[in-house]
């Protein structure tokens, strides 16, 4: 469902938890980050992102990762984190108003809750990070009982548009049906299914009910940042590098 510039999920969350992905229109932040970038580290005026950032609803409660792709999903109950931004790629919390984000502009990013709505989380799951277990960590440290987990799949790069090397096909040989052949490259190719994996590997933990997956950062301009479709654009310009925003995907505890 699209509400003003925000996507809400269409999923079964408890009545006091608040999950919203926000869209690239809407902000301050001039080309190439228009308009509402929130992402400090990608070459934007920080004090536009910032005024950006305050727009974001419950924007005091956020606490912002530095995403390295990685496997560490913090405990926003049992750490501070007043003067650092913390490293990781994923993070829960039982505690109200607290609020668990993730940034991304093409990886995909995955809300979590128990269906009491005791308990959040907010997971960065690109290729890495699934291939690294972002997800089965984060399931695991989640002080709720799997089975009553729901989890919902924000805006993605869909397979469509997700070529990649067979180095990483290799990497997930337990999914082969998330793989397509790249008839149109002469080189080793394919396109990866970012959303069947993560759903797989949920299924697998126990989290039989996944929502989403239903959008495509990349085709999707109007809607989303996608650093692959900017990166794309950069190379027919003669350009080396590849500016673009990011969007967040956040959730929290009434």
């Amino acid at each position: 469902m699209l509400t003003l510039n925000q996507i809400k999920p269409d999923w079964p969350a408890p009545s006091n938890v608040t999950a919203y992905t926000s869209c690239r229109l809407g902000g301050l932040s001039q080309s190439p980050f228009d308009s509402f970038n929130i992402a400090q580290h990608v070459g934007d005026d920080p004090d536009v992102v910032d005024q950006n950032r305050c727009l974001l609803p419950n924007s005091e409660n956020f606490i912002w990762l530095n995403q390295t792709h990685s496997n560490i999903c913090l405990n926003f109950d049992s750490n501070k984190f007043d003067s650092e931004v913390p490293q990781g790629d994923a993070c829960f919390t039982s505690h109200r108003k607290q609020v668990c984000a993730v940034m991304t502009a093409d990886c995909l990013p995955i809300l979590l809750c128990d269906i009491q709505g005791n308990c959040v989380a907010a997971v960065h799951a690109g290729w890495r990070g699934l291939a690294n277990g972002i997800i089965e960590n984060t399931v695991a440290k989640m002080p709720v009982n799997t089975k009553n987990l729901i989890a919902w799949l924000g805006p993605a790069i869909s397979q469509k548009y997700f070529e990649i090397g067979n180095e990483v096909k290799e990497t997930f040989s337990e999914f082969p049906e998330a793989f397509q052949l790249n008839r149109q490259s002469n080189a080793d190719k394919y396109f990866a299914d970012l959303y069947l994996i993560s759903k797989q590997k949920l299924n697998s933990l126990g989290v039989s009910e996944v929502f989403g997956g239903d959008y495509c950062t990349y085709q999707q301009q109007d809607l989303f940042f996608s650093h692959r479709r900017s990166t794309h654009q950069a190379t027919k310009k003669g350009n080396s590098t590849a500016k673009t925003g990011r969007m967040v995907s956040a959730i929290y505890i009434n």
